[in-house]
């Protein structure tokens, strides 16, 4: 397959995954982008310029997530590989459970998808399939390529997705630590195996979060409990782990975004841009917010955008 353009513009959200019960398969999109430049050029060797999140610590060179994602998609495709240029204008936290990651993997398949002369051959299904293996697992990866909140799992060694609806009421908070924690670090204080009785639990848990999410926002407090992966983490998050404790005792659906230290809030609107958890944030941190960072974000419905640079 041919190149077909030269210079594309790529934006992709920030995501959480799980969402409390739906470990490895739930994840959202959230208002939150990175976005990014990228020029096929005519010699080879690649440059990558990075702002923001990530400037001066990231490789600029091959090994950058967004390149190598970039050529593993145009070989997914069979198209011919080139010399490459970056400009990465990065918002989305690094090493906090937003899925920066993710976000950094599908930005180069969605590049790549704007640079062929045949962007159907990337997509969103095979996006989100290359995406996952590339990842490891697909939950911040179906959001970031589907917007909105998705179902992610893998059949027949394929990952695929459906994206769920979401109630114009539910209003999101990240609640970002100013410490960083790897994705490695995070699975590895989990369990090789649960009880039984957790794994029950955890699957009605889920199944009602995607009726919470939907149509029943009222009942996102429940629908948010979890005893899979949360209080196995707390070892290494212990912070975030406190927090959730005392918002969701405040009556708040309050969760680990992902694999932490992100503490995500699901509330329901209050009008005039607030919430219903706002009282309970404040009262949490009491004034001192010792480097943590309240956002409140959309929900991103779009998901990772390219757009052809003439």
């Amino acid at each position: 397959m041919r190149l077909g353009a030269d210079h594309v513009r790529v934006r992709v959200p920030a995501t959480s995954a799980n969402l409390g019960p739906g470990f490895d398969a739930f994840g959202l999109a959230l208002g939150l982008y990175d976005e990014l430049e990228v020029r096929a050029l005519a010699s080879p060797g690649v440059t990558v310029e990075v702002t923001g999140e990530g400037a001066g610590q990231v490789p600029d060179d091959e090994q950058h997530l967004v390149v190598s994602s970039l050529r593993a998609a145009l070989d997914e495709v069979g198209a011919s590989q080139t010399g490459l240029h970056l400009v990465c204008h990065n918002r989305i936290p690094h090493g906090r459970g937003l899925g920066s990651s993710a976000g950094a993997v599908v930005a180069g398949i969605v590049a790549a998808r704007g640079l062929i002369a045949e962007p159907e051959a990337l997509s969103d299904d095979v996006a989100i399939d290359l995406a996952a293996r590339i990842e490891g697992h697909p939950d911040n990866a179906a959001p970031a390529v589907l917007g909105g909140a998705t179902l992610a799992w893998r059949d027949d060694g394929r990952f695929r997705a459906l994206d769920l609806p979401v109630h114009d009421d539910v209003a999101v908070l990240a609640i970002v630590p100013p410490n960083h924690l790897s994705t490695k670090a995070a699975r590895g204080v989990l369990p090789a195996t649960v009880p039984h009785e957790d794994a029950a639990f955890q699957a009605g848990r889920a199944a009602l979060l995607v009726e919470a999410l939907g149509r029943r926002p009222d009942l996102l407090l429940t629908a948010t409990q979890d005893r899979l992966h949360q209080e196995y983490r707390r070892s290494v998050m212990p912070g975030s782990l406190a927090l959730v404790d005392v918002l969701r005792a405040a009556g708040v659906a309050a969760v680990v975004s992902g694999a932490g230290p992100t503490v995500l809030v699901l509330a329901r609107r209050a009008g005039e841009g607030a919430t219903d958890a706002d009282e309970a944030v404040r009262a949490a941190f009491g004034g001192a917010m010792g480097g943590w960072q309240i956002l409140p974000l959309p929900v991103d419905r779009t998901g990772a955008t390219v757009q052809r640079v003439t």
